[in-house]
C-alpha cells in the first residue's frame, strides 16, 4: 500500500513503476499518477506528465532528480 506524502520539487529519489491510475479528481482535469517502489522498499504515489505516463510501463525505472521533473530512467 502506498503512504501518502508530499513530493517537493527539492525531493530526489528513484524506482520502479508498481502501478500506473489516472482520474478527474476535481471533475474537469485529468490527473496520472504512478505507485514506485523505491530501494528502501517503500513505496509513494506521484503525479507525473500525461506525456510521461503515456511512455511508461508497469516495471519501468523512474527517477527524480533535485529541481526537475520525474523522467524515465
Amino acid at each position: 500500500m502506498a503512504k501518502a506524502q508530499k513530493i517537493g520539487p527539492d525531493d530526489s529519489w528513484e524506482g520502479v513503476v508498481t502501478h500506473t491510475s489516472r482520474g478527474m479528481l476535481d471533475g474537469s482535469n485529468m490527473y496520472h499518477f504512478v505507485e514506485v517502489s523505491l530501494a528502501d522498499g517503500e513505496s509513494i504515489k506521484v503525479r507525473i506528465s500525461r506525456r510521461l505516463w503515456k511512455s511508461i510501463a508497469v516495471g519501468d525505472r523512474i527517477v527524480k532528480r533535485p529541481g526537475a521533473d520525474p523522467a524515465k530512467g
